[in-house]
């Protein structure tokens, strides 16, 4: 197995349209984060960026310091050692200039039951600074984004979970912030559910900057750009979603035939071939030469080979996979 630690990389939209050849401001920058509860040291000197425009999974296992980054990403914790700067604004030094940057949504969202949506999303606005003037403007807005227009006067406390998870971003977005801090937002609830959350943090994300801690590690894979995971207070892979994905792939390309040979020879002779697997009864996992045409060459042989070639696919790595081999067997990035 192989390192998968890879340098960062922008990717998605962004609020406003960055000019070519400008590179992407800086929107999250922890740089050598240590955090210490008495003599247990959680974070031992972590560093990584967000770029505008970034959706960004941080994932790492129970313990790994997850919660502990994101509550010092949000003035809700100091840290022990290191600086952690949102929008430019360190969290120390510009506590408030920080909170008016992000929104943030914990895993159990800060809701009152006895209000309605509308009221509460009214009051949150108010915490916010959102000016009385535009106050009501910015609840109709979240309500729309969230969809959750048509449940603006049921209260919370009769709300479905689902409903609930979305009333936490319609609060976590009401001020127009220009960062999402996401913890675990499609924890508990059922696929429906979670497919109806998944679309809306990709519609916030086209807009803003989104960091999401999860669990749920294909939603992570359908959702984000870019994943950081962290084990045991240390960052142990950064990069690019697809280029994570293809460097722990086996490199492969796949191909299912309807009418194989009985022996793996035959296919060993096709063209730009070096080795054979047999995945299944119809289905092989063929290792190519390199070269820049290679792929095509190989299907067109395998498409006139007699063997009925049913489907063909570049074989790729699932983000569990990825975060098994740099979390649950350790290798080292």
């Amino acid at each position: 197995m192989t390192s998968t630690s890879t340098s960062a990389s922008a990717g998605g939209g962004s609020a406003s349209p960055v000019p070519p050849g400008r590179p992407r401001q800086s929107m999250i920058e922890i740089d050598q984060l240590h955090k210490f509860y008495g003599p247990f040291e959680a974070l031992k000197g972590i560093s990584f960026t967000v770029r505008s425009g970034e959706v960004v999974g941080f994932l790492g296992p129970n313990g790994a310091g997850k919660s502990t980054t994101m509550k010092i990403m949000t003035g809700l914790m100091p840290p022990t050692r290191g600086s952690v700067s949102i929008a430019g604004h360190d969290v120390l030094d510009e506590p408030l200039e920080v909170r008016r940057a992000i929104g943030y949504l914990p895993e159990i969202p800060p809701l009152y039951p006895e209000m309605t949506v509308r009221d509460y999303l009214s009051f949150a606005a108010e915490l916010r600074g959102v000016p009385r003037a535009r106050r009501r403007r910015a609840v109709d807005l979240a309500l729309e984004r969230c969809g959750l227009t048509h449940m603006a006067q049921r209260l919370v406390g009769n709300l479905s979970k689902g409903y609930r998870q979305r009333t936490g971003l319609a609060q976590a977005v009401i001020h127009e912030p220009r960062v999402l801090i996401l913890d675990e937002p499609t924890v508990g609830l059922d696929p429906t559910q979670v497919i109806e959350i998944r679309g809306i943090v990709r519609e916030l994300g086209e807009e803003r900057t989104v960091i999401l801690s999860s669990h749920v590690l294909p939603e992570v894979q359908a959702t984000c750009h870019r994943v950081v995971i962290i084990n045991r207070g240390l960052v142990v892979a950064d990069g690019p979603m697809d280029e994570l994905l293809s460097r722990e792939s086996h490199g492969g390309v796949v191909a299912s035939l309807r009418r194989p040979p009985e022996e793996l020879d035959p296919l060993r002779q096709l063209t730009a071939v070096r080795q054979v697997q047999r995945l299944g009864e119809q289905e092989f996992r063929f290792f190519l030469e390199p070269g820049d045409d290679v792929r095509e060459r190989f299907v067109a042989g395998l498409a006139n080979s007699g063997y009925g070639l049913i489907e063909v696919r570049a074989e790729t790595a699932t983000l569990e996979e990825v975060f098994r081999d740099v979390v649950l067997e350790e290798v080292p990035a």
